[in-house]
C-alpha cells in the first residue's frame, strides 16, 4: 500500500499544506500519525477525491 505526506497531497490536490492539514482535523481526509508527521493511504487519498469530484 502507497503512503503520502501531506506535501505530496498538498501537490496532488493542488492546496496548500496547511489546507491538508485542516482536511485531516476536521476528518475529511482520513491519516495515520507517525510521529509528529501525518501520512494519507493512497485509499484513503481516492476516497476524499471521489467525494468530492
Amino acid at each position: 500500500m502507497k503512503f503520502y505526506t501531506v506535501e505530496d497531497v498538498a501537490a496532488i490536490l493542488k492546496v496548500s499544506e496547511p489546507t491538508v492539514r485542516k482536511l485531516i482535523a476536521s476528518g475529511e481526509l482520513k491519516a495515520t500519525q507517525v510521529g509528529r508527521q501525518y501520512r494519507i493511504s493512497q485509499e484513503a487519498l481516492d476516497e476524499y477525491i471521489a467525494r468530492h469530484s
